[in-house]
């Protein structure tokens, strides 16, 4: 066969192309080998740099600062094994505990108000540790970056933003939960990369994919375990878990039980073994916390005697209720208090000018009532007469001798409730004092128990129900809670149980048989934690702020007031350049979105037409004698063999690039817009979360910015201008599936074919569409 021969022109880089493609093995080799240590150097630079600011003066100063009253507090009461209500979970606190103890400090310092001085206390170690952690941030955030961009620049950009910010440097260095939380945080995030890259690199099922798995699982838990605001990374990891599994669906060359492998592989791993941490996480803390102590009231009285020192613990008291009887009496609601009176009247212009009642979440003396029939001042002492449901009863105050009495005026807080007051003189009192009680789901005659009776207080006159509304009092009410009575007498807040029951005359029972199970008292203590959470109001003088304050970095936080002044706020250049380029990344993402389209479509329409052209003009087969057509090469510079995987520098592709940053976007969304419809007391604090993501995206901008350009693919060519340019073999996918129906398809093939726009095609391209329908032939079957 004959074949026709193009003369090769002189190429000025003879040998050096040569030189580089004779060993391609081993120049990747020398590239990864210094791209390993780039990375080494610049990690161990953030290392230094991080660690030389974090722990500069981390002792000062040496007295307490802001919430180190909290969670130094709660740390000696670990070390203490006394119990306490907080409306975070444990494990952060037992952390601060346990770095306390295991450093020295023995528990016993009072932690009472901020700017009190430390004096010969043992703080020392948990600031330490507390910056530990705090510190181990911003190394984290650069591998991170790192492996999403595979870019140092980017990757060194954002652990400067992390490192230099003023106000993560603050917040690193107390005794607090943020840089507990934030550790963990990154942690999860920093597992969360590794999984995808490891997923990606085809070691799935390896040991280094099993350890990471299990590294970020372990991480969710000890996140949502120090902070309820941890779930929002923990759906931000399970999108991006269920992204994955969803592209990896996709994959027509993996078998359906692939995929099956590999959700039942990440269900063990993200949600089971997490789970099963943060219940092993509250099984310590309810087992260390076996003393009673202040926060006994939050919880219900069959979870009270659980605790030592309680009265209840290990309780031997009455069973039943009689007429004589010295009770407490708790609201039955989660959290609810015990029904309280002191001396003090409701203010002027707040109803009757009588004794406050309310209800208060201490023990006290303040809280105990006498049970007396409605229509005798006494008691007899030799006479027992137990208490029945429906019954008519006067709850006569133990401290004040005042009756338990409500009236037509409305109450302090809940105007649509009555008044509920303390009225008379040592026990006399009015037709107004009078209530029924009335057993939940009672029969007639049916005896009240003590603890497990679910009891309410029907007023006669009024026909309302005693309530605790749950709303706060003001100072004039020493921020105790509100107790009404509600003309709604089936108020799911109307429900109380007597708790302590006095009374010479009844036989005492143990009731070591109502203490609830560990699980009974797991589920009791979150529902305690939330309903805590969302009633957090802030202290007087205390400064508090607004979502919307918190990115442009409006007003920061008092740490410290006294002479040693510390105010939490961050960085102005690095937290508003943060903002701008999130502003950008979401038009460079918009923008990018749009040219993406523009650019498959204007692929379809060649692809199209090619196969129109090739329908039209059919290429005939070629003869033994006729010459194959050749191209104008380069004899002289052999094509260097493609490598099997892309080398560790190579940049992504933009798309890619785009998709991790819309990644630390998503973040940024989940960790600061739920923010905004919160109704508890917020604080500036909270953004911070938000910020690391914030602040990692930035580090991509050197990726991203250069998408922002000007591209042919945004207004669609003119019809002259709209060619074929077919890619190279090495391109060509025909695995890959049309992204239209053929239907769909065939239309847009009839609308080009109507407008002429190849009735005028000069020889030359014809000739070019038969060379590329050689090369295209076996995508055309699926596009066509």
């Amino acid at each position: 066969m004959a074949a026709s021969v193009v003369k090769a022109s002189k190429c000025s880089r003879r040998g050096s192309t040569k030189e580089l493609a004779k060993n391609p093995a081993k120049n990747a080799s020398d590239s990864s080998n210094k791209a390993n240590w780039n990375w080494g150097l610049l990690l161990a630079t953030v290392f230094l740099i991080t660690f030389a600011t974090r722990f500069y003066k981390v002792t000062e100063p040496d007295h307490i600062c802001w919430d180190e009253t909290h969670f130094g507090k709660m740390g000696s009461w670990y070390i203490n094994r006394t119990f306490f209500f907080d409306v975070h979970p444990p494990l952060g606190k037992m952390l601060i505990g346990l770095s306390g103890y295991l450093t020295g400090y023995n528990g016993k310092f009072a932690f009472e108000k901020p700017g009190d001085k430390y004096n010969e206390t043992r703080y020392q170690g948990m600031r330490y540790f507390c910056t530990t952690l705090g510190a181990l941030i911003m190394p984290m955030g650069f591998d991170t970056v790192y492996d999403l961009t595979r870019s140092h620049e980017a990757a060194i950009l954002s652990a400067a933003y992390l490192v230099f910010d003023v106000g993560l440097l603050t917040l690193n260095q107390y005794i607090l939960l943020d840089p507990i939380l934030l550790f963990f945080m990154m942690a999860s995030i920093w597992g969360m990369v590794k999984i995808s890259k490891a997923t990606a690199d085809g070691a799935s099922y390896g040991l280094r994919w099993w350890a990471w798995l299990f590294f970020t699982g372990t991480m969710l838990a000890c996140t949502i375990s120090v902070k309820f605001v941890g779930l929002f990374v923990v759906l931000l990891v399970g999108l991006h878990t269920a992204t994955e599994l969803w592209l990896i669906l996709g994959d027509l060359e993996k078998p359906i039980w692939e995929t099956a492998k590999q959700v039942a592989c990440r269900a063990v791993t993200l949600i089971i073994w997490p789970v099963f941490l943060y219940t092993v996480f509250f099984y310590i803390h309810l087992s260390v916390l076996n003393r009673s102590g202040n926060g006994d009231g939050f919880y219900s009285s069959a979870f009270q005697s659980r605790l030592i020192g309680n009265s209840l613990y290990n309780a031997s008291m009455p069973r039943d209720v009689a007429y004589g009887s010295v009770v407490t009496i708790k609201n039955h609601k989660t959290g609810g208090g015990y029904l309280h009176s002191h001396f003090h009247l409701y203010p002027k212009g707040v109803g009757a000018r009588q004794q406050q009642i309310t209800t208060y979440t201490h023990k006290d003396e303040n809280n105990k009532f006498v049970i007396k029939p409605h229509n005798k001042q006494k008691v007899p002492k030799d006479k027992l007469q137990l208490l029945k449901h429906g019954d008519l009863i006067r709850l006569e105050h133990l401290m004040t001798k005042r009756n338990l009495h409500s009236h037509a005026e409305p109450s302090a807080m809940t105007k649509k409730h009555h008044q509920v007051t303390g009225y008379g003189e040592n026990g006399i009192g009015d037709v107004n004092d009078v209530w029924r009680v009335m057993v939940v789901g009672g029969k007639i005659n049916e005896t009240v128990h003590t603890v497990t009776s679910r009891l309410r207080f029907i007023h006669m006159v009024q026909n309302c129900a005693l309530t605790s509304s749950g709303k706060q009092l003001p100072k004039w009410g020493f921020e105790q809670q509100e107790v009404s009575c509600n003309p709604n007498i089936r108020d799911k807040n109307s429900q109380w149980n007597i708790e302590d029951n006095e009374h010479k005359l009844l036989p005492s029972v143990s009731f070591s048989i109502y203490a609830p199970g560990f699980f009974a008292r797991f589920l009791e203590s979150h529902a305690v934690m939330l309903q805590g959470n969302a009633g957090l109001k802030p202290k007087e003088g205390e400064v508090t702020s607004r979502p919307w304050q918190w990115p442009i970095n409006y007003k920061g936080q008092y740490f410290s007031g006294s002479q040693y002044r510390i105010y939490l706020l961050g960085n102005p250049v690095i937290w508003w350049s943060n903002l701008i380029f999130l502003g950008l990344f979401v038009v460079v993402f918009m923008y990018n979105a749009v040219v993406q389209q523009r650019r498959d479509g204007l692929a379809e329409a060649q692809a199209l037409v090619l196969a129109q052209e090739s329908r039209r003009s059919p290429c005939p087969a070629q003869s033994e004698d006729s010459e194959p057509s050749t191209t104008d090469v380069c004899s002289c510079c052999p094509t260097p063999p493609s490598p099997q995987k892309p080398e560790p520098e190579a940049p992504r592709q933009p798309s890619r690039s785009l998709q991790a940053a819309a990644w630390l976007f998503v973040g940024w969304v989940l960790h600061y817009l739920p923010f905004w419809a919160m109704g508890r007391v917020l604080y500036f604090h909270h953004y911070f979360p938000a910020l690391i993501f914030n602040s990692m995206l930035t580090g991509r901008c050197d990726e991203w910015m250069c998408l922002f350009r000007r591209s042919t693919f945004f207004f669609p060519p003119h019809r002259h201008h709209l060619q074929l340019h077919h890619p190279a073999p090495a391109q060509v996918d025909p695995a890959r599936p049309a992204r239209r129906s053929p239907l769909r398809s065939g239309l847009q093939l009839r609308r080009l074919l109507a407008t002429g726009l190849w009735d005028d095609r000069p020889d030359g391209q014809r000739a070019e569409l038969h060379d590329a329908q050689a090369q295209v032939a076996a995508h055309l079957g699926v596009l066509v």
